[in-house]
């Protein structure tokens, strides 16, 4: 059996596996690619929710603009500059800067922190900002920042104008473009998915996936879809009933199941990409559910350094797992639940090692 160049007929096929045994052919040769391109070692990559300020009215995001029942904040400079040097105390080789799309963080704001985060740590600098102008990108990158994310959530545009509305005066934003530009300015780039959005088809999540071996992405993020109680897909008055019409069988769950077999897929199609094992997996299973994703070709974890006081405010989703630990408690757990692996932890920025 091979796992080489799968077609979108065979990536589907494995999304729709159910039997056991199969699956764990799956589960080991993800892993067996993730040990031959990435190895044994489990980059930590400390995470500052540095603002849950959103101007965005995503269908699914607890963050989104008119959810008034969210008490919203912005960390200050010296607030982030803390967590950067705890992440320098912990060992860690980068430090992930995210937020909602906030215009309240100035191009001029976020070049400053970048500045002085390498300056003082030297430590790799990601950010997740969402969609920004790309003379933000520019500066931020001659600044000194060396990746940024930003999750396509789904190839299909239908579904995509769905959960992700432009919004008043904007027309729809094309970040499969905007990443290629990113690339352009000397990002390394990362993207990902969600598993199970309401609407979303076995052959549209092959398509995601086939996407990501096209786009030759640096970091990919996959993790199940989890909607927000305070939204229009998660409020009991619409729910799915706002999705795409699909035949029986055809709506991928958004199960723990699902989003380990996505990540594997992943790891076989894009063999030496940065992949994380996500919060989100730890929401569905806290004992495991980390464990499972970098067991089953994931090679990334990135405890959260967002002081508790503000890390309860960053609701995407309810229930976010861990939201009362410190940085340094969460540090603590990470490390202890690698080294049960047999894994080591990764030292240094841990970037993209392309091969061939």
């Amino acid at each position: 059996m091979t796992f080489e160049n799968m077609t979108l007929t065979e990536i589907e096929s494995w999304l729709r596996e159910k039997d056991p045994a199969r699956l764990e052919l799956l589960w080991a040769a993800a892993d067996g690619a993730r040990k031959a391109h990435v190895g044994e070692a489990v980059h930590l990559r400390g995470l500052i929710e540095v603002s849950s300020h959103c101007c965005r009215l995503c269908g699914y995001c607890g963050l989104r603009a008119d959810n008034h029942g969210l008490e919203r904040y912005r960390m200050t400079r010296d607030e982030i500059l803390n967590c950067a040097r705890e992440a320098r105390e912990f060992g860690y080789g980068t430090v992930v800067m995210q937020a909602g799309e906030d215009y309240g963080l100035t191009r001029e704001f976020i070049a400053d922190i970048i500045r002085a985060i390498k300056e003082e740590t030297g430590l790799a600098v990601t950010l997740s900002l969402g969609e920004r102008p790309d003379e933000d990108f520019i500066a931020w990158r001659a600044a000194g920042a060396d990746r940024y994310l930003l999750r396509f959530e789904t190839s299909d545009p239908r579904l995509y104008a769905m959960i992700h509305p432009p919004g008043p005066g904007r027309t729809m934003s094309d970040r499969l473009a905007m990443l290629e530009r990113l690339r352009g300015f000397g990002y390394e780039i990362g993207s990902g998915v969600m598993v199970g959005i309401p609407g979303q088809s076995y052959g549209m999540l092959a398509r995601d996936i086939d996407t990501f071996r096209n786009m030759d992405l640096d970091m990919i993020g996959v993790g199940p879809y989890i909607s927000h109680p305070a939204t229009p897909l998660g409020s009991e008055e619409t729910g799915e009933g706002a999705s795409p019409t699909l035949l029986p069988g055809e709506q991928v769950p958004n199960s723990e199941l699902m989003t380990y077999k996505t990540v594997a897929l992943t790891r076989l199609a894009r063999p030496d990409a940065n992949i994380p094992s996500t919060t989100a997996l730890a929401t569905l299973n806290l004992a495991q559910g980390r464990e499972l994703g970098l067991q089953r070709g994931a090679n990334i974890v990135m405890p959260n350094l967002t002081p508790p006081e503000y890390r309860k405010l960053y609701e995407i989703y309810p229930a976010k797992a861990c939201i009362a630990e410190t940085g340094r408690e969460c540090h603590t757990c990470m490390g202890a639940r690698i080294r049960c692996l047999g894994r080591e932890l990764g030292r240094g920025p841990g970037g993209r090692k392309r091969q061939g």
